[in-house]
């Protein structure tokens, strides 16, 4: 129904010779009732079939000369005012004295009759309120018609995907919804066929032709998934559909999402390449989590990014005693804050900025708050930056990294979990190079506490893992804006593929490996298959509603400096030993001495620091022997260091 409503085009005027036609419609059929109805009233009046065609003539003739010259046909009546009604009148009361003018003329006699002149009255009341009557009318009918075509347009209407418990529960959350209004629940065969659920009609697809028959027969503008899992099964059948025929794709996030600092109280939303590329939810020991955490202080260092801000987020929930947030970034600090305070008000915390290169500042943090354990998620990550800053690198991922661990030890800190990297494998570029190399230390640090050279009771632990889905400034909301302002779409290489991992995916694998280190592992996470980035790219351009090729374009830059085409695999069977947790295996690294490690921070620290560029590099690559650049101004020192 709505879908011939549309087709009206109500925004349009209606013909005014179709308005002149309606009224003399209306004022000749009003004649003729006025006549039987004084037929009715009076048993003694009497006409013929003659006195009836001189009257209904009569009536045409008199109101199209008088609807013609007040041109009463011509007012919009959507927008009539007191003006156009007293037209109507004067109108109906000229037709009345022209039909007297016209039974004078031709039946003289008649105007002696008392009832002609009440058909007359009759005639002229009865004339001036249907034509009004019918104005209104259709005043009414367009607005009720405009409303119902604001509240399809506000309220989208929605097929539930599946037919599961989780699927029939949306109806019951949005049933109040303004903006969502559920119609019936789709599901792949014709298995269900027929059936109802919820009292609302199951419908059922096999091919995009069914598809295309719902959005235009049953008034459909959206399918919701109810889980990741369900679009994820899709990604290749129905939302490719849905994005041909234009339909919107929502889904419900599993759990409160920040979006642009804002938290989305896993409200519905429409479907991103993140829900499509992450995987089956991970199962983590939570009740062991939460007692490892319960109760203590504890220390996010970078706990405004991406990384940091999520670990916040998940600590909160553990009823932790103290979350003390350490970062130099103050408006992405600021917003943090803002965040915890409306979401977790009984949640004691503090945020700092500091920097963990300043060893006075992290000295204050650890002194005045005592943190039990303490997540060092603070790290320069961006690789194209980082070959073009190697200084910068070097004084924040290595020897902040050495500050940040040195203190652990310094004040005692129970447990020390590190966030590396999967480009510290065999790294390519400046940015994986410091990471193994903060690796490096940390781990020769742990090796001295077990073996007796240093004393402490403090365990190191560090995580590796690849990319994580919409961190800042990662490849998805740049395409993102890219696709936002029309393209073009830059990738670097047609056949680049890197790992992904969402960042909630990542940070409850960093607390799970957290909880079951006895100290001094590095552990590596299973980031899944690779994805090929122009893949991502197309996909992103297709959920958008949009034609590769035609709308946007994809263009290739080149690799960037020290960027790979393809990741390391972390989880290879050949490199790591399984732990009690299938996605999480202890990496095979090679030792190294406390004693060197310390000298080595120290001398590309005071190299760092000197901004003797092509000295620190070429010890980097002494220290690191597998760091072989790529698509770098360090090539040449590799010759120099073989």
């Amino acid at each position: 129904m709505l879908k011939f409503i549309e087709k009206l085009h109500l925004e349009r005027y209606v013909s005014s010779k179709l308005i002149l036609g309606l009224d003399l419609a209306i004022s000749v059929g009003v004649s003729l009732f006025s006549m039987f109805l004084t037929g009715v009233l009076f048993a003694s009046f009497t006409y013929d079939m003659p006195l009836l065609l001189y009257w209904v003539g009569g009536s045409c003739v008199s109101s199209a000369i008088f609807f013609l010259f007040l041109q009463t046909h011509k007012s919009i009546i959507r927008h009539s005012t007191l003006r156009e009604l007293w037209k109507l009148g004067i109108a109906t009361i000229g037709k009345g004295i022209a039909m007297v003018a016209l039974i004078k003329v031709i039946m003289p006699d008649l105007l002696h009759n008392v009832y002609i002149w009440t058909a007359l009255l009759f005639d002229v009341l009865c004339t001036v309120s249907a034509l009004v009557a019918a104005r209104v009318f259709m005043i009414i009918a367009y607005d009720v018609i405009r409303n119902r075509q604001k509240n399809h347009e506000k309220r989208k209407h929605v097929l539930v995907y599946g037919v599961g418990s989780k699927s029939v529960a949306q109806i019951k959350r949005l049933q109040n919804s303004e903006r969502y209004n559920v119609v019936g629940f789709l599901n792949f065969g014709m298995k269900m066929r027929g059936h109802q659920l919820s009292d609302l009609p199951v419908y059922y697809f096999e091919g995009i032709d069914d598809i295309k028959y719902l959005a235009n027969h049953k008034d459909i503008d959206a399918i919701l998934f109810s889980t990741q899992q369900d679009a994820q099964v899709e990604q290749s059948r129905l939302i490719p559909y849905c994005t041909e025929l234009g339909l919107k794709i929502y889904i419900v996030p599993v759990i409160d999402e920040v979006i642009d600092g804002k938290v989305m109280r896993a409200a519905v939303r429409e479907i991103k390449i993140e829900d499509l590329l992450g995987r089956e939810e991970i199962k983590i020991s939570l009740k062991e989590i939460q007692e490892n955490f319960n109760g203590k202080t504890i220390l996010v260092t970078g706990a405004a990014g991406s990384i940091g801000s999520e670990l916040c987020r998940q600590l909160a929930t553990f009823g932790v005693k103290h979350l003390v947030m350490f970062d130099n970034a103050e408006t992405p600090m600021h917003n943090i804050r803002l965040e915890l305070e409306e979401r977790f008000p009984e949640l004691k915390f503090t945020p700092i900025i500091g920097d963990v290169r300043i060893q006075a500042r992290l000295d204050y943090v650890f002194r005045a708050f005592r943190p039990q354990v303490v997540f060092h998620a603070a790290a320069y990550k961006h690789v194209p930056l980082m070959e073009e800053n190697p200084c910068e690198a070097v004084l924040v991922n290595v020897c902040g990294s050495r500050n940040v661990t040195d203190m652990c030890l310094k004040y005692d800190v129970e447990k020390m979990v590190m966030i590396s990297t999967d480009k510290a494998v065999n790294p390519t570029n400046i940015m994986g190079c410091t990471k193994r190399l903060a690796e490096i230390y940390v781990q020769s640090l742990g090796l001295a506490l077990e073996q007796g050279e240093i004393k402490g009771k403090t365990r190191f632990v560090t995580t590796r893992f690849g990319n994580v889905l919409g961190s800042n400034g990662s490849v998805i909301p740049r395409f993102r804006e890219q696709i936002t302002k029309g393209g073009p779409v830059t990738v670097t290489h047609p056949d680049i593929t890197r790992f992904f991992m969402t960042i909630p995916e990542a940070c409850r694998l960093v607390m799970e490996a957290a909880t079951m280190s006895t100290g001094n592992q590095i552990y590596v996470f299973d980031m899944g298959e690779s994805v090929k980035i122009v893949t991502l790219a197309k996909r992103m351009i297709e959920l958008a509603g949009l034609t590769l090729g035609k709308d946007i374009q994809i263009e290739y830059t080149g690799l960037r400096p020290g960027e790979k085409l393809y990741e390391e695999v972390l989880s290879n069977a050949e490199n790591t030993d399984p732990t009690s947790h299938d996605r999480i295996r202890v990496a095979h690294v090679r030792e190294y001495n406390h004693s060197e490690a310390t000298d080595m921070v120290n001398k590309l620290e005071a190299l760092s620091r000197a901004v003797e560029i092509e000295t620190m590099v070429r010890l980097m690559k002494e220290s690191v022997p597998e760091f072989i650049s790529k698509n770098s101004q360090f090539e040449k020192l590799d010759k120099k260091v073989g």
